[in-house]
């Protein structure tokens, strides 16, 4: 059986104001099988998916869903031909899950050209997962045409602004945010004022003792501000988080895994259902990535997520479509 990967690595957020924001990531390659991740009191703990003390942690979760991210209907290019068969390939896997999620979070990027055509696609292949609903934030490629309105009418009911939204499931308490309106080519993602003011007031009700999921297309922490994989006013966005025991942040956007744990806040980056990007600064500039078709399988994949209420703690299990 193919064995997990781990390498840590240090990135730089190149702010260029002179403040050395270096920060610790580790960088997973999942070559496989994938890890389980719990968290516990602000720390992750990996564990390999064949090792039986950190399933059991999982198994007696309270209720778990499903991130896919990235599927990038319509797609057609070298990268993958065939994102259809890839995007089944994950929900294969989310079938084959020994108890099927609550729910599927898609963190954006559902189409590659805002067709309405391509949103059926993805639409009509989520009937075949395992999950009472999907809920959506967009990406870039879903606001393309009309400034995000079709996307808006599709998945937006009860959203505010540009489709910003929270709801609360068996105690943990999730919010959706928009930060790819107006987005240029290399730019960093933006969640506006108005928004801030929401997910401030959103989240000041809440018990310091609740688990806080956070979910959007572009990442909440500076991966690679060169390429634009950040998100500008994210810290503002953060600190009304800071109260809370346990928060987790998950986003799509970069198209590979990466995690990284600041205080009590841990970071988590989804691979994409269609095709890979290079590693950062490993290529001129972000994209599709080719590689050799028997490998495509290995650098996509889908995350598994699960509560454990008595433990406020959250178990995330990458798996790859190989």
């Amino acid at each position: 059986m193919p064995q997990q990967k781990t390498s840590d690595v240090i990135l730089y957020d190149h702010n260029r104001d002179g403040v050395d924001r270096r920060g610790f990531l580790k960088c997973m390659a999942w070559a496989g099988t994938g890890a389980l991740c719990v968290l516990q009191g602000g720390v992750l703990k990996s564990y390999a998916l064949d090792d039986s003390s950190g399933m059991h942690k999982a198994a007696k979760a309270d209720f778990s869903f499903v991130q896919i991210s990235d599927s990038h209907m319509g797609f057609n290019k070298a990268a993958n031909p065939d994102v259809v068969a890839t995007m089944k390939v994950a929900i294969d896997k989310i079938r084959a899950l020994p108890v099927a999620p609550e729910f599927i979070l898609h963190t954006g990027d559902i189409t590659h050209l805002s067709k309405p055509s391509e949103f059926d696609t993805v639409d009509q292949l989520l009937k075949a997962a395992p999950a009472k609903d999907v809920f959506f934030v967009p990406g870039e490629h879903d606001v393309l045409e009309d400034n995000g309105q079709q996307y808006r009418d599709r998945y937006g009911e009860s959203t505010k602004g540009d489709g910003w939204y929270s709801f609360d499931k068996k105690g943990v308490h999730f919010v959706g945010l928009v930060n790819v309106m107006n987005l240029k080519a290399g730019g960093m993602g933006s969640l506006g004022h108005e928004q801030l003011e929401w997910l401030e007031d959103d989240v000041k009700h809440l018990s310091k003792s609740t688990p806080v999921v956070v979910f959007a297309h572009v990442p909440l922490w500076t991966i690679y501000p060169d390429w634009g994989w950040g998100t500008d006013d994210s810290a503002q966005a953060l600190s009304y988080l800071k109260r809370f025991g346990s928060v987790t942040v998950l986003n799509g956007h970069i198209h590979q895994t990466m995690q990284k744990v600041e205080g009590n806040i841990t970071f988590h980056t989804a691979t994409s259902t269609a095709f890979p990007q290079p590693r950062p600064g490993e290529a001129p500039s972000p994209g599709p990535m080719k590689v050799p078709a028997e490998k495509l399988r290995s650098l996509l994949g889908v995350t598994d997520v699960n509560y454990m209420r008595k433990r406020h703690a959250l178990a995330v299990i990458d798996s790859t479509l190989e």
